[in-house]
C-alpha cells in the first residue's frame, strides 16, 4: 500500500474512534503487514499534516487520536453552553497528592493534608476513572496503594507522569486543572444525592467548590514512592 493511501486509512480510524487507539490496533488495519517504526513514521507525517488546523493529532497514555486544539475551546464551548464542571478544594488537592506522590495510601493523603479524608473523595475520584488501586503497602494493616489511570493522562492529553508540569507554580496547577476542566465536561462525577453537600461528613465539601484554574495546591513535585508491579502492559 502506497504512504498516501496508508494515512488516509489512518486518519479515517482515528478520526472515527471513539477513544485512543494503541499501535496495535492500527497495525491491524493493515492486517500486520506494516512494522510499528513504520507506522510511527506514517503517525508522525499525518500530524504534521495537520499542523496549523483547529485539530490535532497527538499521543496520549493510551494511544493516538485527534482532538481539538486548546485554542478552539472558547468556540467549541458556544455549542454547549454550560456551567464548568467544579470540584471541591478537597477533591482537588486529593487528587493533585495522588499524581504527583504516587503510589499512596489514604493515610499519605492524611498526613500530607493535614486533615482526615473522606472515602467519598477517593471514590469520587475512582468513579471519575482517574483514580484506582493497584496493589497494598507490605505494612501494619496492608493499606490500598493509590495511583492514577491512563484514563487520568488522556483527560490531561499527555503520554505519561513525565509529562506533568512541576507544580511550583499557582500558574502550572491551574493548568493541569484547566485541563482537566475542559476534557471533564458532562462526565463529571455528580455529588452523590445520598450526602448533600451543606451535611457531607469531613471535609468532602466542608470547603467552598472552585474552578479548576483558581485552585492552589500544595505540592511542590514528584517524591520517591513504592514501587508496585501494577500487571499492565504499556501500550503498543
Amino acid at each position: 500500500m502506497h504512504t498516501v493511501d496508508a494515512k488516509r486509512v489512518l486518519e479515517t480510524a482515528l478520526i472515527c474512534a471513539q477513544q485512543p487507539l494503541p499501535l496495535r490496533d492500527l497495525r491491524a488495519l493493515f492486517d500486520g503487514n506494516l512494522g510499528a517504526d513504520t507506522l510511527k513514521d506514517l503517525l508522525l507525517g499525518l500530524q504534521q499534516e495537520w499542523v496549523g488546523r483547529g485539530v490535532e493529532l497527538v499521543q496520549v497514555a493510551s494511544g493516538w487520536r485527534f482532538q481539538s486544539r486548546p485554542e478552539m475551546r472558547t468556540f467549541l464551548d458556544k455549542l454547549h453552553p454550560e456551567k464548568p464542571p467544579r470540584y471541591s478544594r478537597a477533591v482537588l488537592e486529593t487528587l493533585a497528592i495522588i499524581a504527583y506522590r504516587q503510589p499512596v495510601t489514604r493515610g499519605d493523603i492524611e498526613d500530607i493534608r493535614g486533615v482526615t479524608v473522606n472515602s467519598l473523595i477517593i471514590k469520587q475520584l475512582e468513579d471519575r476513572g482517574w483514580v484506582e488501586e493497584i496493589g497494598h503497602r507490605e505494612t501494619v494493616g496492608r493499606p490500598a496503594l493509590l495511583a492514577t489511570t491512563r484514563q487520568f493522562l488522556d483527560d490531561l492529553g499527555l503520554k505519561s507522569l513525565d509529562e506533568l508540569p512541576m507544580l511550583d507554580e499557582p500558574e502550572a496547577q491551574a493548568t493541569l486543572f484547566s485541563a482537566l476542566d475542559a476534557e471533564a465536561g458532562d462526565a463529571v462525577v455528580a455529588q452523590d444525592p445520598a450526602v448533600p453537600a451543606d451535611t457531607a461528613p469531613d471535609d468532602l465539601f466542608a470547603e467552598p467548590a472552585l474552578p479548576m484554574d483558581q485552585v492552589f495546591v500544595p505540592v511542590v513535585a514528584p517524591a520517591a514512592v513504592d514501587t508496585v508491579d501494577t500487571g499492565e502492559a504499556e501500550p503498543v
